[in-house]
């Protein structure tokens, strides 16, 4: 599936890729809408449809990945409000057995996420997920999200990988997309990204349910 002979660098997403996306869709999609709704004395399925919309007019740029324009959009606490359901921040099944062969590998391992500093600090709190990368960045550092081109040339200058030796892994497509654009040599995507959802058709990139199927071809071949 992957020529890991010719991959040094491995740049990984954080929400659906190594953390179960479930906690994020269940707060955005459940959870939020229900808190708006009491707080604004309408129905759950009203302050569904109203942030939707909200969600839609910015999906794909930084500030829908951003918990102070949302904090600033609804006027409620995200943060706080997060925490209340942070009980269902996990990481994936796979996810460790999967970081510890990347690091007994010698690969250098770098997490890329579009979230919010304050999501990526919630879920270190909660995971400890820090303890599998060499580095942690937020997208919010360099004003873009991955689906910029001006975030790969930011990043690229940043952590100084070759693209031909660089594996990303993402559950987006629409990102998987932007990376390859940017000329990332190898691209995997997560057709799982939700434990509670069925698998995805994946049609443009090798794909994977379990990362445990790439193990042994980790390991046997170092960086």
């Amino acid at each position: 599936m992957l020529d890991w002979a010719n991959i040094n660098t491995v740049l990984l997403d954080m929400d659906g890729t190594i953390l179960d996306l479930h906690f994020d869709n269940y707060f955005w999609q459940q959870h939020l809408p229900k808190r708006y709704a009491q707080s604004q004395g309408i129905s759950v399925s009203a302050a569904q449809d109203f942030l939707a919309q909200k969600y839609c007019d910015v999906e794909g740029t930084i500030s829908w990945y951003c918990l102070d324009y949302w904090a600033e959009q609804i006027n409620m606490p995200i943060t706080d409000i997060k925490r209340e359901v942070d009980h269902l921040i996990r990481l994936r099944d796979d996810a460790h057995d999967f970081m510890q062969a990347l690091r007994k590998s010698g690969r250098r391992v770098i997490l890329v996420t579009n979230a919010h500093p304050g999501s990526l600090s919630l879920k270190v709190e909660k995971t400890a997920l820090d303890k599998y990368f060499d580095r942690l960045i937020s997208c919010h550092q360099y004003g873009v999200s991955k689906e910029s081109q001006s975030l790969w040339q930011q990043l690229q200058q940043d952590v100084g990988f070759d693209k031909q030796h660089t594996l990303f892994v993402d559950d987006s497509t629409p990102i998987l997309d932007a990376a390859k654009t940017f000329g990332i040599g190898h691209l995997l995507a997560v057709a799982n990204p939700d434990s509670k959802q069925a698998s995805r058709q994946i049609d443009d990139y090798p794909f994977i349910t379990d990362y445990r199927v790439l193990l042994d071809d980790i390991l046997q071949s170092h960086a």
